[in-house]
């Protein structure tokens, strides 16, 4: 796939998807949003893969948000910045997700780094979040999610004060896995995702599945009786009896339930 704002590499198991605006901080635009959407769903289709990274381009920015210009003039969907199509990708992707942060991660760039599945983080990087001071908010992900990680009230200061957090601060309050020296970034992030990808796939897909349904409702249940169970019966002598039955137009065996 071609992508003009960001880029995407795979190295062994490990598949890395860079945000590709250095000169503005790599924040969101649509075309962004829809390209990680994109490429996400292609990841989702092969199984060369096993952990994917996520970073920002250069070595400042992470990501500090999203542009809302190039929405259309309207209050319906269309009108929003499709931020909710990169989070939600993430979160349904059956593979750990690393967010490997480079620099600043502020407002919808630091909501990126907590859908993903693990932060690991440089010292010179920053957190914050700052809707509330510049005219926006988050509305799920960057609350729930925020919450889960840090607690109700660290997650409320966060939103209502907009407090700078350095990069051992966010790790202090549970917000990052790792801090690293800024030179260790890079070769940190992919020991991790090597150690991570040598654990089984089907393993990791089901445990992040069974994290995700607690906030998923209906679809999180699904992406665990669909996704992960229903291909597993489909090969079993109970499936395959039941259809053989049916197109015979007889009764099936019940001694092959169950197999």
């Amino acid at each position: 796939m071609h992508f003009e704002e960001i880029t995407y590499e795979e190295d062994g198991p490990i598949g890395t998807i860079t945000l590709n605006r250095p000169h503005d901080g790599n924040m969101f635009t649509p075309r962004m949003c829809h390209e990680i959407r994109d490429c996400i769903d292609g990841i989702r289709r092969e199984t060369r893969t096993r952990v994917i990274v996520v970073t920002g381009a250069g070595e400042k920015f992470f990501c500090i948000g999203g542009r809302k210009e190039g929405m259309q003039d309207t209050l319906l969907y269309a009108g929003v910045l499709p931020t909710l199509e990169m989070y939600e990708a993430i979160d349904k992707l059956q593979k750990p997700v690393i967010a490997s942060v480079n620099g600043f991660a502020v407002g919808g760039g630091n909501v990126l780094h907590v859908v993903c599945d693990i932060t690991i983080a440089k010292d010179s990087a920053m957190f914050r979040q700052v809707g509330p001071m510049m005219g926006s908010f988050d509305g799920g992900y960057g609350t729930w999610y925020l919450e889960d990680l840090i607690g109700k009230k660290r997650a409320k200061e966060m939103w209502y004060r907009n407090p700078k957090l350095t990069a051992r601060q966010a790790l202090e309050w549970g917000l990052v896995n790792h801090v690293v020296p800024d030179a260790e970034l890079k070769d940190f992030t992919r020991k991790i995702a090597l150690e991570i990808a040598d654990r089984g796939a089907f393993a990791l897909a089901s445990i992040k599945a069974s994290f995700n349904a607690r906030h998923g409702g209906v679809s999180g249940l699904s992406r665990m009786a669909h996704d992960l169970l229903l291909r597993g019966y489909l090969d079993s002598r109970e499936h395959t009896e039941l259809a053989a039955a049916f197109a015979g137009r007889r009764a099936p065996e019940a001694s092959e339930f169950g197999h």
